[in-house]
């Protein structure tokens, strides 16, 4: 979507995994950076992860950042600390909201490591949650459905699906933390649509949107 000399915007489809794993050690978007981009991605990550300034789960569509220097990576990374980089998705959940269209309502509840399954994550008050803050807007209601607009403020693991769950209103189609229906989305409803940031050569603001891929919007027209 996005790349010069310094940063590359990837549109990550639904399914693929950002960087090798324990089974996933091949067709990863790392693989497909280091194809494309060859040596030119930083290194500050290691081995596993040249040039992943953050990631996505492997069935979140969308738009994923990636440093191809040493200087961006760290530039970025700053962005990401300081809150500063615009991270924007959409997703449909559960239920439908109080909110009024376009008015934006924050969530602000800390996110830590799952004591009865090690794999989830949850809100918690307990020493190992770390501060969680999501900003989610209506953009427009279904009967049973709720289509959102949402921007992290920090980026905690599943932090988006965790907080919809926290709120009773789980991601449609997130078999973790809500209950996987409807089964024709196979995985959770969830696009990272917009990416915003200071170039960290240039200076200059870069904003990078991608369209809804055609799971999302199939799934809108069955609402419908």
């Amino acid at each position: 979507m996005y790349e010069d000399e310094s940063v590359i915007v990837v549109n990550k489809s639904k399914g693929m995994v950002v960087h090798p794993a324990p089974g996933h050690t091949s067709r990863t978007l790392v693989n497909a950076l280091m194809y494309h981009c060859g040596e030119s991605l930083s290194g500050i990550n290691g081995v596993l992860r040249p040039g992943i300034v953050h990631r996505l789960d492997k069935d979140t569509s969308g738009l994923v950042v990636a440093a191809k220097s040493d200087l961006a990576h760290v530039k970025l990374a700053e962005q990401l600390s300081s809150r500063s980089m615009l991270r924007q998705y959409e997703a449909v959940v559960h239920g439908r909201f109080k909110s009024e269209s376009g008015e934006w309502v924050e969530v602000s509840a800390p996110i830590g490591r799952s004591v009865s399954d090690r794999k989830k994550m949850c809100v918690s008050a307990k020493e190992n949650a770390r501060e969680a803050v999501t900003a989610y807007s209506v953009v427009a209601e279904y009967d049973k459905f709720t289509h959102l607009r949402l921007r992290l403020k920090t980026g905690r693991t599943h932090q988006i699906r965790v907080h919809m769950a926290y709120l009773n209103h789980a991601v449609a189609g997130d078999c973790v933390y809500g209950n996987g229906s409807p089964a024709r989305l196979g995985s959770q409803c969830l696009h990272a649509k917009k990416v915003g940031f200071v170039h960290p050569v240039s200076g200059e603001y870069v904003e990078v949107s991608s369209d809804l891929p055609d799971y999302f919007i199939s799934f809108l027209e069955s609402l419908r």
